[in-house]
């Protein structure tokens, strides 16, 4: 265990005990609207729920972050940590992990203990678990709720509330305001669901409708909004901080290949034959790669088109792009039907875990996607010790401060990050930014970013009008969606208000037939500009 871990713990009782007498005479409750300037999130002793979208085994990207970041943030033993997930009925979880279906939500706590255990290295003996109802709506590819979520956390303090996808969450709560009911509401936005909606058929009107929902809902129900990128819309009372980190697997990873590379370097100098034979032994054994969801929309259009466009370039001739190809998705016939017609060298080979060993030995990762918010498999793929090519985008903005980060403005810049990273090796991963990649880190910048600041003391929304006004517009949102008819039209599906009785296996929900205004219904053509 880490000295700095060691004394976290040690500390914690005492910092408790500390952060229980300062709360004397502090101010401010649920019905304020507005947290107390008087309370920090860092104050020892506070209850945190974190409330995300999705859960494992769906290895997606709103699972597996809130996960870690529950995870994280309870091993430091000053904080009463609860983790709060959807629950699916077994028939709506076979559509999103077939291999895998729990019969309670007891098996699948189990099997996310497990998970944080292999990937992390620690027991989440610290973390609680919550479960509420959602359904797999496969018209939107995502899980929303049914009911009113915030009546399924079982810690009945109602002191803190992350709402990791606040929009996503609230899109259709009829419920009381989180942050009438919590006393400091933190939303972190990870999706960029305007570049999704922009995508689809109407896309523009989709697109505007859809900003200022999620403007208005996210300012409703949040003290403090936290962007992980400016790849997302403008949120009132927002702060941008990337407060994602990567497992210490990945970390591993990339403390072996610095290792490896420092010896390599010292042998080179070294007349001793083993040491010789060492030392001609690469680093790293692999070419180019790319994993991710395989959806036109999570960057395989411009994966393609820069393949094409480099191969073709007099950089090209010299250092051909070939890359292997990970994961799978609703678009993957079009993919790769895509790939084969243009002649492309991409060899797919479906779904992959990115911390197996088949991916350490790959030199560079390339992703050329511009529709992240922050891109996991980027940072995995930097902790790893890997070169990373991407665009000059802000969704990796982050990223671009390290050195083996290669980023491109246009096709011509992309062709010459490729050569520098075929013809040279990565910087092995210094210790300083192998910590700035860690959940230690992450959970730091959480905690620093989720305080409030002036606009979110004075900011809108905090003057008597603006409270009203707030008041007014969820009175009429919530209104609005307690009408089944209205729900139904706006894309919420049949009989979600309600929830079941009891969460378990024996729930069977009725099957989503009809089409909305705002189903994601058909895309673009995408696949031939």
């Amino acid at each position: 265990m880490p000295r700095a871990d060691e004394e976290r713990r040690a500390a914690a009782a005492a910092a408790v005990s500390r952060g229980a007498s300062s709360k004397k005479g502090q101010t401010g409750g649920p019905g304020d609207g507005v947290a107390s300037k008087q309370k920090s999130l860092k104050d020892p002793g506070r209850s945190i729920a974190i409330v995300t979208t999705a859960a494992l085994p769906w290895m997606t990207g709103t699972a597996v972050n809130p996960l870690l970041r529950a995870a994280y943030l309870a091993r430091r033993g000053l904080h009463d940590v609860t983790l709060v997930i959807p629950w699916l009925a077994p028939s709506e979880q076979k559509i999103i992990h077939p291999s895998i279906v729990f019969d309670s939500p007891e098996e699948q706590s189990a099997y996310v203990r497990k998970w944080v255990k292999e990937r992390c290295g620690f027991e989440p003996s610290n973390l609680k678990m919550d479960f509420y109802p959602g359904r797999y709506h496969t018209d939107k590819y995502s899980i929303l709720p049914v009911g009113d979520v915030s009546e399924y956390i079982t810690d009945k303090s109602h002191d803190v509330a992350v709402l990791e996808e606040p929009e996503h969450l609230n899109w259709y709560n009829s419920g009381e305001r989180w942050s009438d009911k919590f006393q400091h509401v933190v939303g972190i936005v990870h999706t960029n669901y305007l570049e999704y909606a922009k995508m689809e058929a109407h896309g523009n009107v989709k697109e505007k409708a859809l900003r200022l929902v999620n403007s208005w809902v996210s300012r409703l129900h949040c003290h403090k909004i936290i962007k992980l990128s400016d790849a997302v819309q403008e949120f009132p009372r927002s702060e941008t901080v990337n407060v994602h980190g990567v497992s210490e697997v990945f970390l591993e990873v990339g403390k072996r290949k610095a290792t490896a590379a420092a010896a390599a370097m010292a042998a080179q100098n070294d007349p001793d034959s083993a040491a010789a034979t060492s030392a001609g032994r690469a680093v790293f054994t692999k070419g180019c790669y790319f994993l991710g969801k395989v959806v036109w929309g999570k960057g395989f259009h411009e994966l393609l088109e820069r393949v094409e466009a480099h191969n073709t370039s007099a950089d090209g001739a010299a250092y051909p792009l070939e890359l292997d190809v990970y994961g799978n998705g609703e678009d993957f016939h079009s993919v790769t039907q895509t790939s084969a017609e243009k002649n492309l060298p991409l060899t797919f080979h479906g779904r992959a875990d990115h911390a197996s060993d088949a991916m350490h030995d790959y030199k560079v990762f390339v992703n050329p996607s511009l529709s992240d918010v922050v891109a996991t498999t980027t940072a995995e793929a930097l902790a790893m010790g890997k070169y990373v090519i991407c665009a000059s985008h802000p969704s990796n903005e982050f990223f671009s401060s390290f050195p083996n980060c290669l980023t491109y403005d246009s096709p011509e810049e992309f062709s010459k990050c490729v050569k520098k990273a075929l013809s040279t090796d990565p910087t092995p991963l210094s210790s300083r930014d192998r910590y700035r990649l860690s959940w230690e880190a992450a959970t730091d910048r959480f905690l620093d970013a989720a305080e409030l600041g002036e606009e979110q003391v004075s900011g809108p929304g905090t003057s008597r009008t603006g409270k009203a006004g707030e008041t007014l517009v969820h009175a009429l949102h919530s209104n609005m969606l307690r009408r089944e008819k209205f729900r139904r039209a706006a894309g919420a599906g049949a009989n979600t208000m309600t929830p079941p009785e009891r969460l378990d296996g024996t729930w069977e929900p009725e099957q989503f037939t009809e089409k909305t205004v705002f189903s994601a219904g058909e895309k673009k053509d995408i696949t031939r500009k």
